[in-house]
């Protein structure tokens, strides 16, 4: 049986039989969706009835890379082995690969993830009265409505913003290129520092194509913007170990969870290709694009 066959008979049953509400019936899909499209990404040609239990260890890997919380990969470890206990009770399949995968330990230390309230109280304590407060929510927005790394946010370029196309080219690890949509809100508070706060900035040589600067003209470093979150957090009283990484893992997280493919996620971080093909390495711009305007909290 294939997935598509699979997926719908494995509704059916919820819809019918177990008589969930239409929201558990789409999560419940949507973990395995999610199952499949992580055996897409790393070639795997296996059909539900030839997943093993090391596929779905490796699902769980992959999705913890990604920046989801144990709870959010236990939920989905959940609905997947509700789905081989479907195909199991219908004799679909013989053995249940599932059975004996241990979801993660939701006590165990992982990167945290900050809610989308949590996220909006954050931005709302930027003073915007002052011109490191637009340059500061600029940057905010920035890191929550594209996923960049710190690192390529203080290095990104005027040139290499692209407003009217709704991305950003940035330079990641191993000094490769890739476009990254942004989000309308980022791209809002950027054009607002640019146009209204940076002209004012005594530009030092060397940083005048930089986007954010400081208020001496030169570049920012990665410990500066460190301390700005930080400095944020402790005013939020947000208790969770809140770092410009966690906004990375924020926007990861609320894509996939909101129902984005695995497949833009990874492109849109950078992360390395899990398939030993380039199959999936060059998605359609236009693609990348839909998945922040469809998934994104702030779109």
């Amino acid at each position: 049986m294939n997935w598509d066959k699979a997926i719908r008979q494995f509704r059916q049953y919820l819809q019918l039989e177990r008589s969930l509400a239409g929201n558990s019936v789409e999560a419940y899909e949507h973990d395995v969706e999610k199952l499949r499209q992580y055996l897409e990404l790393s070639a795997i040609p296996a059909v539900p009835a030839q997943v093993t239990s090391g596929h779905i260890t490796g699902f769980l890997e992959y999705i913890g890379g990604l920046g989801l919380s144990a709870y959010s990969q236990a939920r989905m470890l959940s609905g997947i082995k509700a789905f081989y206990r479907y195909l199991l009770l219908e004799n679909l399949i013989s053995h249940d690969p599932s059975h004996l995968v241990e979801g993660p330990r939701l006590g165990r230390k992982l990167p945290d993830v900050l809610s989308v309230a949590e996220i909006e109280l954050l931005l709302s304590l930027v003073d915007l009265s002052t011109p490191e407060g637009t340059r500061n929510r600029a940057m905010l927005e920035v890191l929550y409505g594209s996923g960049l790394r710190v690192s390529e946010l203080v290095e990104l370029k005027l040139t290499n913003v692209y407003a009217e196309l709704g991305f950003l080219r940035v330079t990641g690890k191993g000094n490769k290129e890739r476009l990254v949509p942004v989000g309308p809100d980022a791209l809002k508070y950027m054009e607002q520092y640019v146009e209204h706060v940076r002209p004012s900035v005594p530009v030092k040589k060397d940083y005048q194509n930089y986007v954010f600067l400081n208020r001496r003209g030169a570049g920012l470093t990665r410990i500066m913007v460190f301390l700005i979150i930080k400095d944020l957090a402790a005013k939020s009283g947000i208790s969770k170990n809140v770092s410009p990484h966690t906004f990375r893992h924020s926007f990861a997280t609320h894509l996939v969870e909101g129902g984005a493919d695995l497949r833009a996620v990874q492109e849109m971080l950078g992360h390395e290709s899990i398939t030993t093909t380039e199959v999936y390495t060059h998605l359609d711009r236009d693609y990348l694009k839909q998945i922040i305007q469809d998934f994104h909290p702030r779109s």
